[in-house]
């Protein structure tokens, strides 16, 4: 309706503009006819004049225009004040000047009366006979010009509604192909918002009928966000249903505990470890959360970092402290090499997540009694951080998407299954923030290997901690 209400608007204004210039343009042309049929009247009544004023003038006395009759010329001698003097045998009356003043220095020319109301073409001209100023008055009848300027108008006025029902027929054709890529446009993406509501996903490209205009660069530029939008809307719904089947597991253990402590008295042990289990159910769901809300953060550019100049190895060496007591759990040793003081801007704490995020997923997939090395060094102009594992590997085909929000390369019923799946994303998350990357290699069956890679800061003097030490500025 929208598409066919635009359609009538621009035939209508292409009719209107048309028929604008059709009607100036019979105008002007019905104009220039009628001022070139005057000018050769005009011309016409001075060589008609030019033999009659000579004889004048060589026999002031005669009265010959008394004795004039031709056909068509009607001839009068007036005195300066306008009174008649002479006047050819065919004109029964004195002219009537329509609306003419005679100049007495050149020929004037304009329209009169006869007596029957014909009206003709006049010339007033001056001329000298003897001592005595003179005016020739020049007619002949207009009914020729007047019939073909009358043709002219009636036929400019049968053309004109003939044009313009033309320019109609023409512009409906035009503006109908020009509009159907729009109208197709229209209808697909109508057909893409039904899609959406029903819940079905709503990408399939647009028609683009022609690449190369106007209309099929819009439709590309349209494909291509509607690709992006639809990758998006994807992942919002994969999220959302992620995080609720993640947030549902320790929900339902909340939900089952609270039953069965409401069910009968406890004692105050029973107590205690029920209230071990909540403990535990609320740090996952807590994890959980806060790892969402570092992500939607990250998402919307609002990361915010508290950039201060730091030594990488120090951060990491912490950070591998701290997992030194799950790795002794399962009798894993982590081999450090973190001899080199590697200057670094960024956020500590941030930064100290990321470590602990690597050594935990290093840790969790490494069999017992195996061994973590970690190595710091500087490699193609960047800081790099390696976390090599001894563990079950990961096959190619996951590897492209183990950054990804709850995606899980491993078997659900690993621990994995319990950490929410977001810890790789949000450490991804923190090292764009740093602008830098994690990247991962790994053989299945021998291990994988995380690598952290950071900008180098260079080096000035300042203090680091309680250190004195080296100012470090970011290149």
């Amino acid at each position: 309706m929208r598409v066919r209400t635009l359609r009538l608007r621009m035939m209508l204004l292409f009719c209107t503009v048309v028929g604008v210039l059709l009607a100036a343009s019979y105008l002007a042309f019905w104009g220039l006819l009628a001022r070139a049929v005057h000018a050769q009247l005009n011309r016409q009544l001075l060589e008609t004049a030019r033999p009659i004023i000579a004889d004048m003038a060589s026999e002031p006395d005669a009265k010959d225009i008394n004795r004039l009759d031709l056909p068509g010329e009607f001839f009068e001698v007036l005195d300066q004040n306008g009174r008649v003097l002479q006047q050819s045998k065919n004109l029964a009356a004195p002219m009537k000047l329509i609306g003419l003043n005679s100049d007495n220095s050149r020929p004037t020319f304009g329209i009169a009366a006869l007596e029957n109301g014909e009206t003709v073409r006049l010339a007033l001209i001056p001329f000298q006979q003897g001592n005595q100023a003179r005016i020739l008055a020049v007619a002949i009848p207009t009914f020729g010009t007047n019939r073909v300027l009358d043709n002219f108008g009636g036929v400019a006025l049968l053309l004109f509604p003939l044009s313009l029902l033309l320019t109609a027929g023409i512009s409906a054709l035009y503006v109908g192909r020009s509009l159907a890529p729009i109208k197709e446009l229209t209808k697909h993406a109508a057909l893409m918002a039904k899609r959406v509501t029903k819940r079905q996903g709503f990408w399939t490209p647009l028609p683009v009928s022609s690449p190369h205009d106007e209309l099929g660069r819009l439709a590309v530029t349209f494909n291509h966000l509607l690709k992006s939008v639809d990758s998006a809307v994807l992942q919002l719904r994969q999220f959302v249903t992620d995080a609720s089947h993640e947030l549902r597991t320790p929900l339902a253990v909340l939900h089952g505990e609270t039953e069965l402590l409401l069910s009968k008295p406890r004692t105050a042990e029973e107590y205690r470890q029920t209230l071990c289990v909540f403990d535990d159910e609320f740090k996952k769901l807590t994890r959980i959360v806060e790892g969402l809300f570092t992500l939607s953060m990250a998402d919307a550019g609002q990361l915010h970092l508290v950039r201060e100049p730091l030594y990488i190895n120090e951060v990491l060496e912490e950070a591998c402290f701290l997992a030194a007591s799950r790795a002794r759990a399962k009798n894993i040793s982590i081999v450090r090499n973190l001899n080199e003081e590697l200057a670094c801007t960024g956020d500590e704490a941030f930064l100290h997540e990321l470590f602990l995020i690597l050594l935990d997923n290093a840790i969790k997939y490494s069999p017992d009694g195996t061994r973590i090395h970690v190595t710091l060094e500087i490699r193609d102009g960047a800081i790099q951080a390696h976390f090599q594992d001894q563990g079950v590997g990961i096959s190619p085909e996951h590897l492209p998407f183990i950054f990804d929000r709850f995606y899980r390369a491993a078997p659900l019923n690993s621990s994995e299954a319990q950490s929410g799946g977001l810890g790789l994303a949000i450490a991804q998350a923190i090292a764009i923030a740093h602008s830098g990357i994690v990247e991962c290699a790994s053989t299945v069956g021998v291990g994988s290997t995380f690598s952290v890679i950071l900008p180098i800061t260079r080096p000035q003097d300042v203090t680091v901690g309680n250190v004195p030490k080296q100012k470090l500025i970011l290149r």
